[in-house]
């Protein structure tokens, strides 16, 4: 849900726009390079920053907002609001009929437990994808004065959103930019009210199906430009007081992350937006656009205070038609850099798209409404896209979340992000490895947990099952050189950036691993073709609890039931494949017959020339993984110079965000309990060194667990 600072500083980007501004006001043009400066300052409408390449340029202006900033951009630029004949508005009738999704009114026992209430009502709620749920508790403390005084000096900066449709094509698409403005909580307020009053006549609130149809005639053809929307703002309007009940209570989103039942509690270093919540302060007509949460995570989202907001959901399940209309039906082909379903997700993540639910309801895709209003949460289900906007000045605050039954989902969405080339914004390999450790040498389990740990063990299970037969192959062609041991965290593929926790494919010099979903033989590294398999340590302890765990017939059959609709089993019976003469027998011993050494040129370690670099399909993100090996034999983490490019990921943003020191790098605490050896030939010595300096890692922090075995037990 949150976003990473851009990497120069504001003023300095403020002061280039400027310039820039300057000469289109003369030349009455964009060049590629203002377009591609404001994009690397833009986020998106609603969670996330977007990926530029996604987003064209159109100039705006809305008097109302601008006229004292002095940031407008020239008169003659101002963007007009042409009808776009696929979206039709004028008629409004579905406003009225479409189906609003459940709401939940839990009691104050019920309440006590946030995810094992989200997971009591999830069977029938993700129908929906999205749901409201009315607190019980009520805040004592206003977020007003949450911000304007627990939070000396709190300020923040707007998105300035255009208020049109458009046709998504090559010369009219839809982007948001930083509008140079700086506010207090209270001055945002005076300012969204003026607006309102001065459009209504009123400081009331109006009827809500009133102001949907005024947002989508707005949105059609009304004179208002453009609006102002602060989202993915750092901080929380909980209050830290003692004697407020919903702040002290496990539904204030700062807790979230880390209670006993969230898979997001074995990372230990934050992640805006994602661990730590972000606030979001709207204005009449601001809005989110259509769009999925990173790794298709579950979303919590509370009301502060002010006027309602209205959303639309798509349930996850119908979450590939959805992706298909608007390939088809709102997207044209040119603006698609990807063929098939990827296609429309690749342009959505840039999270501007927005149109009329009724163009989803007309092609047989669900949809359903929600009007949250003030001490009301709202809860997005896994894959589910969402959109919506404000009916005045208003705050909300939102964050992610995860419960066991998200790692099937959360696998897909890693596959996707590695056909795009995406870097990943969590471990997924590693946090259901670690979550399925602790869970199954756990003696105790709730009634609620039953289905979320059914989960986890079958995902777990078809994770072991294809990296063991992965493997079994590969020592049976002969094509590696060696096999060696590591123990420490998530490694990212060079190739597509997938998280690799398990075993990978180490080249000659150790700085390009590639994840077992490749056919390796075909990179022609420059450094040669000499590749090695590394395997964690305690594999042969995880590949124990995986044939444990398919001792339960349960297990079994809902890991039969996700591998089917699984990428892995795309990748086994295509890459891997097994003839009828092979003997491959499931968690078998795999026995390596080593290739005689080939003889390599010894690389120094100070010396960057003799070591290859792997430049991928991604041209811009070279730079991102280019890096000096240190001489040191003692691991140190040094800060890590990444190159700003068009096609650079959000989740990598939030990692800057996150540790503008060490921007790679997101980790679980694990204690080990061996170190790395060698098991096999053609592994070096430096191999441990430059890998722990490889900026690829993820590494995974977190509660520290040590695993002898079976026995797992986490440390304190």
């Amino acid at each position: 849900m949150g976003e990473g600072r851009v990497c120069f500083s504001r003023e300095a980007k403020l002061e280039f726009l400027k310039q820039k501004r300057l000469q289109r006001m003369q030349t009455g043009t964009f060049n590629n390079e203002t377009a591609y400066v404001t994009n690397l300052m833009s986020r998106s409408s609603g969670d996330a920053l977007r990926d530029p390449a996604s987003c064209g340029v159109r100039s705006f202006r809305n008097p109302d907002i601008f006229s004292k900033s002095g940031s407008g951009l020239n008169e003659r630029d101002t963007m007009s609001k042409q009808k776009i004949d696929k979206f039709d508005t004028t008629d409004l009738v579905w406003t009225d009929s479409m189906p609003e999704c459940p709401v939940y009114f839990p009691s104050k026992e019920e309440f006590e437990d946030p995810l094992a209430f989200l997971q009591k009502i999830a069977p029938e709620a993700s129908k929906y994808g999205i749901c409201k749920i009315v607190s019980p508790l009520s805040a004592s403390v206003p977020a007003g004065m949450v911000l304007m005084k627990e939070k000396a000096g709190f300020r923040f900066t707007t998105r300035v959103q255009p208020l049109r449709l458009a046709e998504w094509n090559t010369d009219d698409k839809v982007t948001f930019f930083l509008s140079g403005r700086n506010y207090t909580f209270r001055d945002f307020e005076k300012m969204a009210n003026k607006v309102f009053t001065r459009r209504y006549y009123s400081a009331g609130c109006l009827p809500t199906t009133y102001l949907e149809k005024e947002f989508w005639q707005e949105i059609a053809s009304g004179k208002t430009e453009s609006v102002e929307y602060a989202c993915d703002v750092d901080g929380s309007a909980f209050s830290s007081s003692p004697s407020d009940q919903l702040g002290n209570s496990k539904w204030n989103l700062k807790k979230v992350a880390r209670l006993s039942r969230s898979i997001l509690r074995l990372l230990e270093t934050t992640i805006p937006g994602v661990t730590e919540p972000m606030l979001y302060i709207g204005m009449l007509f601001s809005m989110f656009a259509w769009h999925v949460e990173d790794h298709y995570l579950y979303s919590i989202n509370y009301h502060h205070c002010g006027a309602a907001k209205t959303w639309y959901g798509v349930p996850g399940h119908a979450a590939v038609d959805f992706e298909k209309i608007v390939r088809e039906k709102v997207y044209t082909h040119d603006i698609l850099s990807n063929e098939g379903e990827d296609g429309a997700f690749d342009v959505l993540l840039g999270k501007t798209t927005l149109f009329p639910p009724n163009i989803l309801s007309q092609h047989g895709v669900p949809v359903y409404k929600a009007v949250q209003k003030p001490g009301e949460y709202v809860i997005t289900f896994p894959r589910a896209y969402h959109a919506g906007f404000s009916h005045g000045f208003n705050c909300g605050e939102a964050v992610n979340f995860a419960i066991g039954d998200w790692f099937q989902l959360g696998s897909i969405a890693s596959r996707r992000y590695a056909l795009l080339n995406r870097t990943p914004l969590l471990p997924h390999e590693e946090l259901l490895c670690k979550e399925a450790m602790l869970i199954s040498s756990s003696s105790s389990i709730s009634h609620e947990d039953l289905a979320s740990q059914l989960s986890v063990k079958a995902s777990f299970v078809n994770l072991i099952r294809f990296q063991h037969r992965a493997r079994w192959c590969l020592t049976k062609s002969r094509d590696c050189m060696g096999i060696s041991q590591h123990s420490h965290g998530t490694i990212l593929c060079s190739v597509c950036k997938r998280d690799c926790y398990v075993a990978y494919i180490n080249c000659s010099c150790y700085l390009h691993p590639v994840c077992l979903r490749h056919e390796f033989k075909p990179l022609e590294l420059a450094c040669g073709t000499n590749f090695t398999l590394s395997v964690r340590d305690e594999v042969l302890e995880t590949e124990k609890v995986s044939r444990m765990l398919e001792e339960d017939k349960d297990i079994v059959n809902e890991a039969e039931l996700q591998f089917q609709n699984a990428s892995d089993k795309v990748f086994l019976s295509n890459l891997y494949r097994i003839t009828e003469g092979d003997s491959y027998i499931p968690y078998c011993k795999i026995d390596f017959v080593p290739q005689p050494p080939i003889e390599r040129e010894s690389l120094h370690a100070d010396n960057t020339k003799s070591a290859c670099h792997y430049s991928d399909s991604n041209d811009s993100d070279s730079e991102i993984y280019r890096f000096k090996r240190r001489s040191s034999l003692k691991p140190k983490h040094r800060p890590m110079n990444f190159a700003s490019s068009k096609s650079e990921h959000q989740g990598l943003k939030r990692l800057k965000k996150a540790e503008p020191e060490r921007l790679s790098v997101i980790s679980i605490k694990y204690k080990k309990t061996g170190h790395e050896q060698s098991v096999s030939v053609g592994k070096r010595r430096d191999e441990k060194r430059v890998l722990e300096s490889c900026p690829k890692r993820i590494k995974v922090r977190g509660p520290s667990i040590s695993i002898t075995g079976l026995e797992t037990k986490q440390i304190h």
